[in-house]
């Protein structure tokens, strides 16, 4: 008798894993990491920009009834601004301080001073960069009220030096206090930035211009300053946008005497928080502001963009 042997069952197929989607994973990885950031920009940006946005079209104060239920009232803010001369007064005195504080004071002297330095002994050049730093680097208060004294009418420092007691110069000339002492006080900036511009220029280049016996200005003319107009126009955009936003003036002068040192930052700063209290204005001139300088920064752009592809 055969005896035949049962058939073999068949095999079973191990059940499939399942296929994980790697390069979704790394996406939600990533978004995990990059959510804090995004959540402190939305917070401290993005949401007082909208909102900036939504009070520049409302009657909204901060007392009164306004400030209990304001009312939308459109452009209507935005058309005040350019009737307004104290506005536009505001602006005249933001581009002087600009162009001469940051553009011409801060510019000229960050690059003087960084020439200078350059083949002074380390000793020479660390004390110099010390000491210039300070000024930067010091809190605003305290440097504003440093000022104070030193620009004082009757005990002040420069009218001990100068031997002209009496001179009230943050009430006989505002502008140009405010203007000294920004550019006393930014230099530093500009002064690291083209010391470490200026370390990149080709050495042979200048002794070339030595050995045929260019003078100094024809060598910073024509062998210095085509290697640095990068670096020009970073620095100048920087400085410019930092001096027009900023509001350490108003601790010299709080805008006066009658208006003839508010400066934008200072308008919108008395305009949102003094007097009537009018939000409402100050955050549409704030958006306006914000608009220039958004325009100051695409002409950099620009201008960066065109150089480089010369």
């Amino acid at each position: 008798m055969t005896i035949t042997a049962p058939p073999a069952a068949p095999a079973q197929e191990a059940p499939a894993r399942p296929r994980i989607d790697v390069a979704g994973l790394g996406v939600l990885r990533g978004g995990l990491f990059v959510l804090p950031s995004l959540a402190i920009v939305g917070v401290f940006l993005l949401f007082p920009a909208l909102w900036t946005i939504y009070i520049g079209i409302t009657d909204y104060r901060l007392t009164g009834e306004q400030a209990r239920n304001p009312q939308v009232v459109g452009l209507e803010n935005y058309q005040r601004a350019f009737d307004d001369p104290l506005f536009g007064n505001s602006l005249w005195l933001t581009l002087l301080f600009v162009l001469g504080s940051a553009v011409i004071g801060q510019n000229v002297l960050g690059f003087g001073l960084a020439w200078m330095l350059r083949n002074t002994t380390p000793f020479i050049r660390r004390t110099v960069e010390a000491m210039v730093l300070l000024a930067w680097i010091l809190p605003s208060t305290v440097v504003a009220y440093l000022w104070i004294t030193v620009l004082d009418r009757d005990a002040g420092t420069l009218n001990a030096l100068l031997g002209t007691p009496g001179t009230a110069w943050l009430l006989q000339y505002p502008m140009a206090s405010l203007i000294v002492f920004n550019t006393w006080r930014g230099t530093a900036f500009s002064m690291l930035l083209y010391s470490s511009a200026l370390a990149a220029v080709p050495p042979s280049q200048l002794e070339t211009a030595r050995m045929v016996g260019a003078s100094g200005w024809q060598t910073v003319r024509d062998v210095v300053l085509p290697h640095i107009r990068g670096h020009i126009l970073t620095n100048t955009l920087l400085i410019s946008l930092w001096t027009a936003n900023d509001f350490t003036p108003f601790l010299l002068t709080a805008g006066g005497p009658d208006h003839q040192s508010e400066i934008i930052a200072v308008f919108i700063y008395r305009t949102a928080l003094e007097g009537a209290s009018d939000l409402g204005y100050a955050s549409a001139i704030s958006l306006l502001v914000l608009l220039a300088n958004l325009v100051i920064a695409l002409i950099y752009m620009r201008l960066l963009r065109s150089r480089e592809a010369v």
